[in-house]
């Protein structure tokens, strides 16, 4: 478009309004989904509560690792002293049965390592899965056939049987909170490879693709100018939704006993010791089981969120908090 038409008529002294950039069409989609800003909220409080966690459990006095012997009782197999589960101005959530470890600090350690973990490994899935899915979008017949099958065989392998071998071969001394990320990353990138692929077939034959490789640019060019903007949108989509998966993958792996080890702080390994003590402390179950629960379900609300102000035209898969009122008939 020329700037003739783009300047102001003279005389008229009034400018067009420019329009609306893309981030703030999205911000002010996103503001119109009340559960998706609740959420949002959620999301942002927990992740605070992650980065503070040595500035609240110097405000409480306790740390996540030093036993307190003294507030179970040995005589009843380590049962906290007290009414429920040791809740007292020293220890504002109670204490572990057997050790006496205070509650509150290993809850928002665990949150350090449980959302630490979630995000490394998203980070790690989406890195590759764009990476090939470019890759064999934009390239010829044979590298498209090799990639595509290599990440059918990724998709295909049991996600858990295959991070539990990972994890048992790695030596001990590597740290396990890197570890858990590198290999849930390393093993489930395949579906975001193969979403970026079909985007990529598909963004590939629009015209000004078409005109970028007609005028000699390279593939990498191509990729980094013209199509990672248009991938954008359904790799945030995407990106949103793996979170709260990795955070129950991470969980799980814990319980299993092949994740975070003790005396580190995660809620997937506060859950694998928990399970003999849900009726003598049943607040060692609740708290970090109620943790996972509302963390998955506000990153997924916010993950669903994300999708349909990327995208107004598709329905929210949630009807949560969407004001939509149904139409009166005629």
């Amino acid at each position: 478009m020329s700037e003739a038409l783009l300047a102001p008529e003279a005389g008229t002294g009034a400018t067009a309004p420019a329009p609306a950039s893309g981030a703030r069409q999205f911000w002010r989609r996103l503001r119109t989904q009340r559960a998706a800003l609740v959420a949002a909220v959620v999301v942002a409080l927990l992740v605070l509560v992650a980065l503070a966690a040595p500035l609240l459990t110097a405000v409480e006095g306790q740390d996540p690792s030093t036993y307190h012997p003294d507030l179970v009782d040995s005589g009843r197999g380590g049962v906290p002293i007290g009414s429920f589960g040791g809740i007292s101005a020293e220890h504002w959530l109670g204490v572990e049965p057997q050790t006496g470890r205070d509650l509150f600090a290993r809850l928002v350690y665990g949150a350090r390592v449980s959302l630490g973990v979630a995000f490394a490994a998203t980070f790690v899935q989406v890195l590759l899965g764009v990476g090939i899915g470019i890759a064999a979008g934009l390239g010829n017949r044979l590298v498209d056939q090799v990639l595509s099958r290599a990440t059918d065989v990724i998709v295909a392998l049991p996600l858990m049987v295959l991070s539990l071998a990972l994890m048992a071969i790695v030596p001990s001394g590597f740290p396990r909170p890197v570890l858990v990320a590198l290999v849930i990353g390393l093993v489930a990138w395949g579906s975001t490879a193969k979403i970026v692929r079909a985007q990529t077939i598909t963004l590939k034959e629009l015209d000004y693709v078409a005109a970028a490789r007609l005028s000699g640019w390279s593939t990498w060019r191509i990729a980094r100018r013209e199509l990672l903007p248009g991938l954008a949108a359904p790799v945030m989509t995407y990106a949103a939704l793996l979170i709260p998966m990795n955070i129950t993958v991470e969980a799980a792996l814990s319980f299993l006993g092949v994740g975070v080890k003790p005396p580190t702080a995660s809620w997937g390994q506060m859950l694998t010791s928990a399970d003999v003590w849900y009726q003598a402390a049943p607040q060692y179950l609740l708290l970090p089981a109620g943790a996972l629960f509302v963390t998955v379900l506000a990153l997924t609300v916010l993950g669903d969120g994300v999708r349909t102000a990327l995208d107004p035209r598709a329905a929210s898969r949630l009807r949560i908090g969407t004001g939509q009122k149904r139409e009166g008939g005629a």
